[in-house]
């Protein structure tokens, strides 16, 4: 068994050829997808974050909305850029939006993606310390994240509060339970899923991750997860931690199917430059009749390692074409492979 779950970039264009043509459209279309796809079977509903673009930026309030419609499905983010975030105050967004869902969040969190803009994160308030760079900040952040979605108190309280105080030092609040077992780390590099896994977060992988060795991205991936798995065995962590991996898969299964995808010109891994010393390999789409689909997806062995796949969406193209889209990989693809 295998989760399946989507992962939305949350795309609106006022272009005539989009479904999606504002903020407005995505979010409620959003929620109406999470609630069609629960209904379908799929396992998690899962949002990326960039902000200053046309996309997704604040989803606590999204998550909160598809948790209040919703009963099963996990709800998630992959990812918060961290270079962002008050650890603090996102610990009381995602405590509320966790409780409001029953405890179904699965909150992915990185350093963040390359930006729209240059080194956006100060336009919210956010600066390095001296010696510091970005990725060390989101690092920063995380940990502190981290700490106070455990629950122990940390804060003063004042002698003469305005309600009545428990005894001991404060928590942040609302505070749900077993939140902080389901924080996942974004991870493109195999040193930066050894960081995760010995800090006790769940695995993400996405479509991109660093050229390390020149290899196929599934093969990386594979052996990102198998260091993950075992960096997080040395650090004795108790629990079984869950790793994703992301793909763009798609069951041609009637006309409107090829006419999107047929020709898909993704069909190959892409190399190029995220920034001015990292070299990414991208990984490829696969776009194939069900029988083939299944055959190829067969040989990908990050696919295999992992425990949960998500399932990246063109959301521009509306509600219903993507609940086909997802119908698809359940019906045609998923029993072939042993997933359901």
């Amino acid at each position: 068994m295998k989760k399946i779950g989507f992962l939305s970039f949350g795309h609106w264009s006022p272009s005539a050829h989009s479904k999606t043509r504002s903020a407005a459209d995505f979010l409620h279309q959003s929620i109406d997808l999470a609630v069609a796809a629960e209904e379908l079977g799929v396992d998690g509903a899962y949002f990326r974050v960039h902000h200053f673009a046309r996309q997704a930026a604040s989803p606590f309030p999204l998550l909160s909305a598809i948790g209040a419609r919703t009963s099963k499905i996990e709800i998630g983010t992959g990812v918060i850029d961290m270079r962002y975030e008050n650890p603090l105050y996102m610990a009381e967004d995602a405590g509320a939006a966790d409780l409001i869902s029953g405890g179904r969040l699965q909150l992915g969190i990185s350093r963040g993606s390359p930006e729209q803009v240059i080194d956006g994160w100060r336009y919210f308030g956010y600066t390095p310390a001296e010696g510091e760079t970005g990725t060390d900040m989101a690092r920063r952040h995380t940990e502190a994240f981290l700490k106070v979605l455990e629950g122990r108190g940390f804060a003063q309280p004042n002698p003469r509060p305005m309600f009545p105080n428990p005894p001991g030092l404060l928590r942040i609040e609302p505070h749900s339970e077993g939140l902080c077992e389901r924080i996942w780390w974004g991870s493109g590099s195999n040193a930066t899923a050894v960081w995760a896994a010995k800090l006790g977060m769940n695995l993400q992988s996405s479509t991109l991750k660093d050229d390390e060795t020149g290899e196929p991205l599934h093969v990386q991936q594979r052996k990102q997860i198998e260091a993950y798995r075992q960096a997080y065995k040395e650090a004795g962590h108790a629990r079984e931690p869950r790793v994703s991996v992301s793909r763009s898969i798609f069951a041609l299964t009637n006309n409107l199917d090829r006419a999107y995808f047929g020709r898909d010109r993704n069909s190959r891994d892409q190399l190029g430059m995220i920034d001015d010393t990292t070299r990414a390999i991208f990984g490829r789409s696969y776009a194939a009749e069900p029988d083939v689909l299944v055959k190829r997806l067969q040989e990908d062995e990050a696919i295999q390692a992992a425990d949960t796949l998500l399932l990246t969406i063109p959301n521009q193209l509306g509600v219903d074409y993507n609940a086909h889209v997802l119908e698809n990989i359940l019906t045609h693809v998923a029993p072939e492979l042993g997933w359901r």
